[in-house]
């Protein structure tokens, strides 16, 4: 079957280049903002924390003074609520020494974060743009080979960061996250890129619109999770700017709870395809043995959270041996196993 239009096909191609570098230029922005922009430091919360702390003694003793007439002088020879008045800015004071604060943000450094996600949505456009034409061009679904997976993937996980931007303000991923998503499509266009064209007739089945765009959409909340494992850690205690741990653990978990049961759908629609095209549900085929180890991973670290309260360092590294189990599907038994899905059309 030829190209339906070849004009869409080349269309598609400079929409993937205009893309990664809408990608790289968001990323700069990101990058800006969270090297210039306003601190998450430590100072503001032990500051307040120490308020608070005297702010409570205040009241305690106001409440004594009250009730009981009277209250025993603080140590220090400073009494009622004034006394409790004068601790309080010390504390606040010597949490400022030992933690100092850093300046306020440049008014630039917040426009830039700004104009990052613009252009982020930019990209998101010009991409989804990229995957219609694509498909339009051939008169299919456009994800039949590795080259449109990856593509399709990578616009899965810049879909999955806006969408918890705007739920959870999560900008702080969107320089890791766009330049993970750049260098995926950069890699399917110098690696993987094959020209526009029919599929082979397995293929030539409704079944790809449920299984595979089920892994497509698992395949990129998993990639978000795995831009939060990488950074806690390599993350510093010292790092005032990026998010903090107990973030990266959260953001990390949701994108997991979220994803698992597409990938475990995105399985069980495999196996009744398989069916459907090789008369059995499973063959021990090497895609679907590390699809299935895959699976397994994820529900270990599921499970290990649930049951065991499995959090920090070890769930994060549980988590990226799944992550490394998923790519290893994508790509390393697409390149290097052969088997009945040995059709990504991987140029030699």
């Amino acid at each position: 079957m030829p190209v339906e239009n070849s004009g869409l096909a080349v269309l598609s191609d400079q929409l993937v280049l205009v893309t990664v570098l809408l990608y790289v230029f968001a990323m700069i922005g990101y990058a800006l903002d969270l090297g210039f922009g306003r601190p998450r430091s430590r100072a503001r919360a032990a500051g307040a924390e120490a308020g608070a702390d005297a702010g409570t003694e205040v009241r305690a003793d106001a409440v004594l003074a009250t009730v009981g007439g009277g209250a025993a002088p603080p140590a220090g020879g400073a009494a009622g609520p004034a006394g409790a008045s004068a601790e309080t800015a010390e504390a606040v004071e010597a949490a400022g020494r030992d933690v100092p604060v850093e300046k306020e943000p440049s008014s630039w450094a917040s426009r830039a974060g700004t104009v990052a996600v613009v252009l982020t949505w930019l990209g998101w456009a010009a991409h989804l743009s990229a995957v219609l034409t694509r498909g339009i061009s051939v008169d299919r679904w456009p994800w039949g080979n590795m080259y449109e997976f990856v593509v399709a993937m990578c616009l899965a996980a810049v879909t999955a960061f806006l969408f918890m931007d705007l739920r959870y303000r999560v900008r702080f991923l969107g320089a890791f996250v766009t330049v993970a998503a750049a260098l995926g499509l950069g890699f399917s266009v110098k690696y993987l890129e094959v020209q526009a064209g029919p599929v082979v007739p397995a293929l030539n089945s409704y079944w790809i619109a449920i299984h595979v765009s089920a892994a497509i959409i698992a395949s990129g909340l998993f990639t978000v999770a795995g831009v939060c494992g990488i950074l806690y850690l390599v993350r510093k205690d010292t790092a005032l700017r990026l998010p903090s741990r107990e973030d990266l653990d959260r953001i990390a978990h949701r994108a997991i709870v979220f994803s698992f049961p597409i990938w475990t759908f995105a399985v069980i629609a495999g196996a009744l395809w398989a069916d459907k095209a090789w008369g059995r549900y499973w063959g021990w085929d090497p895609k679907e043995v590390w699809a299935f180890i895959t699976w397994i991973a994820y529900a270990a670290y599921l499970h290990a959270r649930a049951t065991a309260g499995f959090k920090g360092r070890a769930a994060m590294i549980v988590q990226l041996i799944a992550f490394a189990c998923l790519l290893f599907n994508l790509v390393g038994v697409n390149v290097f196993i052969g088997g009945l899905h040995s059709y990504a059309e991987v140029p030699g």
